[in-house]
């Protein structure tokens, strides 16, 4: 084929058309302002030391003081050298946020239908019915980018694996390398990881489909390839990759090493997280229907009632001021799933599900076995700790979880197992659209297209009127938390919630309804000729956005929008942060605040702190903090050099609390404890005088057991940044210094008047080091030899893949010029 500027305007115009789209449906961006996610602004808050220290310095620090008492920057947004698979990716992603991504979705989508020979045309539609997808926009509104990040590109990892398969081996690798390269650029590994498990399933149906056809060697041969883009792509990302290793291992997605809980009976042992910890978001089983009707179980857990609603007479009844009632019912609780929290429903659309009904009767062939292999695993996988006729589930109940949970290499690493439903909402739009282009393939049998038709509009038409019809007997509508409700608002107030989510079922179910059968009334228009196939493809895509945006307006829209300043400064400095900041000297600060319990971003927003946001914090920390801190030991703070607690007086005004006992940044101490495991090194704290005595686990006879404390000995952090802290000491007796640091071996490098030393744990989580007599230096630098090696390997992957680039593009004007 000969390719022109006509060939590729419709595909220009698409794409034009996914901007447009895309900006117009966040059009607050256009007046510059930024939209709201409150999981963002407690990131802002996590990496604003880093943020300042990039700003001030022009450097890169890899380990902030702002958090947790100390951890590494490397989930927490850190720039590495020669990651310019990261500048591809910020390039492609050229519109405002949450825009970017949405536009991603569109082409990642509408890539790979290209790529599965589907027409323009349907491949736009199906883009649509992708993007528009609630979960996927519902993400974007609460903030889990990267989550967003890494759903975008799966379409296109999935691209450039069917290209090889397709036998367009150049192509298809350089596109492999270059998706998978973004893919894990997106760091969000629970995101890949579910890609994984789709691509084998794929794997599995081409590979029996090769046996069946004779085309082995073919087979193997696409797999070699798409192994050596792999290795190429982790390559692109070497240093993320590596660094992430390595401190996964050390972090709470890593093993503790204790085998006791803090009252002291046995721990449950695992290699990754606790079960009832990743089954805890499972989805119900019959909540599988809200991927058909929205609000088949009430929506989200704050949903929007209206004036009309049982619970707004509730309220007017019983006194309650108008406005006052209007406010209240815009956050109903009426979600009556199972899970802890639902933001809303992960809605599929009744058009998108009608077509994918369709397409069970219409799709033949590998293509509609490892779509719905897929699907069927992502189903599966998502309940959790669900299971058929279990009434009373625990993380045991599902044998498909505990056995991907207890054998399946990493899965245990993840949590809120629900969010592998992300696979169901790629592949049953893919199996929608096959639906149409077998409609309008003219080779299929009329008959059969008929019989489809009837069979859908029976099959889901006749779903929903069975739902409307037996709702009573089907459904209480009593929701997990309706005994709490009963207890502190009484009976009335259920009653009312309960009349209200069976509203919105009946409101929604009939709305599926009716977009059930207008699409079926278009493409039977189109099956008997009234309608033309662009009619009935335009038809199609007015009732598909209609479907899908009228639902996700209702979770997030311009209300959601603020101005840029307020969303990039989340936090403002109280009374309290102000007098805190007047302190120049070096410490820490515990909010235990209510502002600070909901926000715990906005501490180390202002100071170095031990609160903290973040999936993956250090594990010594978390360990310290489930045995002490949460309880406000104070040996605990003060080793850990809390010198102000943030609190709230009794009548709710926040005051800071001076801790005058904290340790400081360092101090000699006159013992050591020894002690032969973890378990007995965190409880020696619970008894131990911090300013005295120090535990260390199994130093192999390498330090005293006693030393003699100079009362005029003196240790002072004099200079104190996030990856450098410099040590003045001055001490008569060789010595024992404790840090109120945070341990962490890999990275950290210390040096005594300039010639590198070492140093150990103590106290469970903390730096310490023998001090010779005299007066010395100390400094402390955190200097990863991780980003170091993988830099370099990242710089060698992007000029093999820039060469590689070069060498596919040449092949393929030769070989078209041969043409």
């Amino acid at each position: 084929m000969h390719f022109t500027f006509k060939n590729f305007l419709p595909h220009i115009l698409i794409l034009l058309g996914f901007i447009v789209l895309s900006v117009a449906y966040f059009n607050p961006v256009v007046s510059g302002k930024a939209i709201f996610q409150n999981d963002i602004k407690n990131y802002i808050g996590m990496a604003k030391q880093q943020t300042d220290y990039r700003t001030t310095t022009g450097e890169e620090t890899y380990w902030t003081n702002s958090a947790f008492g100390g951890m590494p920057t490397y989930q927490l947004g850190a720039k590495y050298p020669h990651n310019y698979i990261k500048s591809l990716d910020l390039t492609l992603r050229f519109l405002p946020r949450p825009a970017d991504y949405l536009f991603l979705y569109f082409v990642g989508f509408y890539l790979l239908l290209l790529v599965l020979k589907v027409d323009y045309k349907l491949a736009g539609l199906g883009a649509l019915a992708f993007g528009f997808s609630t979960y996927l926009i519902i993400i974007l509104g609460v903030g889990h980018n990267s989550k967003a990040h890494a759903i975008a590109y799966m379409p296109f990892v999935l691209s450039g694996i069917l290209l090889v398969f397709q036998k367009r081996y150049l192509p298809g690798f350089l596109v492999s390398v270059l998706a998978l390269g973004l893919e894990i650029c997106a760091n969000h590994y629970q995101m890949t990881y579910y890609l994984m498990l789709l691509v084998l399933v794929l794997g599995i149906v081409y590979l029996i489909d090769a046996f069946k056809k004779g085309e082995q060697v073919h087979f193997f041969k696409s797999v070699g390839i798409l192994l050596v883009a792999l290795f190429l792509a982790v390559g692109l990302n070497a240093t993320n990759v590596m660094a992430t290793q390595e401190y996964v291992k050390e972090s709470t997605r890593g093993k503790s090493e204790l085998t006791i809980t803090p009252d002291g009976s046995p721990k449950n042992i695992t290699h990754g997280l606790d079960k009832s910890y990743i089954t805890e978001y499972s989805y119900g089983i019959l909540e599988t229907l809200n991927l058909f009707i929205p609000r088949f179980m009430g929506g989200g857990n704050a949903e929007d009632v209206g004036k009309n609603s049982a619970l707004y007479s509730f309220y007017v009844n019983r006194g309650v001021p108008s406005l006052q009632a209007q406010r209240l019912t815009k956050q109903a609780p009426t979600y009556w799933g199972n899970q802890p929290i639902v933001e809303a429903p992960a809605y599929v659309g009744a058009v998108v599900i009608f077509l994918f009904v369709m397409a069970l009767f219409l799709v033949k062939g590998r293509l509609k076995w490892w779509l719905l292999a897929t699907i069927l695993m992502s189903w599966l996988l998502s309940l959790g700790k669900n299971w058929f006729f279990v009434t009373h589930p625990s993380p045991d109940s599902n044998p498909i979880t505990n056995f991907f949970i207890n054998y399946f290499p990493l899965y245990n690493k993840f949590r809120a197992v629900s969010s592998v439903q992300v696979l169901l909402e790629l592949c049953i739009p893919i199996l929608g659209i096959f639906a149409l282009v077998r409609v309008f393939n003219s080779f299929e049998k009329e008959e059969v297209k008929w019989k489809a038709l009837k069979m859908t509009t029976g099959i889901t038409a006749g779903l929903v009127l069975l739902l409307l019809l037996f709702k009573n007997v089907l459904f209480d509508f009593a929701g997990i938390n309706d005994a709490y409700f009963r207890q502190n608002y009484g009976l009335e107030f259920v009653n009312a919630l309960q009349e209200d989510r069976k509203a919105m079922f009946t409101a929604d179910s009939l709305r599926t309804l009716v977009l059930v059968l207008l699409t079926a009334a278009v493409l039977y228009g189109y099956l008997k000729k009234k309608f033309s196939r662009n009619i009935t493809i335009c038809g199609l895509g007015v009732l598909l956005l209609f479907d899908l945006i009228g639902v996700d307006r209702r979770y997030v829209n311009n209300d959601d929008f603020k101005s840029a300043i307020e969303v990039n400064k989340p936090f403002q400095a109280t009374q309290v942060d102000q007098e805190i900041q007047k302190d120049t000297t070096y410490f820490r600060v515990f909010d235990i605040s209510t502002e600070g319990s909901a926000n715990p971003g906005r501490a180390p927003y202002f100071h170095n702190s031990i609160n903290g946001y973040h999936a993956a914090k250090l594990q010594r920390f978390n360990d310290l903090n489930t045995f002490y801190v949460s309880d406000l030991k104070p040996e605990i703070l003060n080793m850990l050099n809390v010198k102000y607690i943030i609190a709230e007086d009794e009548e709710g005004k926040l005051f800071p609390y001076f801790n005058e006992e904290a340790n400081g940044n360092a101090w000699f101490v006159k013992r050591l404890k020894q002690v032969g495991s973890a378990d007995e090194e965190i409880l020696a704290l619970d008894s131990l005088d911090t300013k005295e005595t120090a535990v260390i686990h199994n130093p192999k006879n390498a330090y005293a057991s006693s030393y003699t404390l100079d009362s005029t000995a003196t240790i002072q952090a004099v200079i104190y940044k996030p990856n450098y802290i410099k040590y003045q000491t001055n001490n008569k007796y060789d010595g024992f210094a404790v840090f109120s640091e945070m341990y962490y071996s890999n990275g950290w490098k210390v040096t005594l008047d300039g010639k590198e030393t070492s140093f150990v744990r103590v106290n469970y989580a903390l730096r310490g080091m023998e001090v010779p007599k005299g007066t010395h230096v100390i400094e402390f630098v955190f200097d990863p030899e991780v980003v170091k090696k993988g830099s370099t390997i990242s710089l060698a992957s992007s000029i093999l893949t820039g060469f590689l680039l070069i060498l596919v593009l040449f092949l393929e004007i030769k070989k078209r010029k041969k043409k």
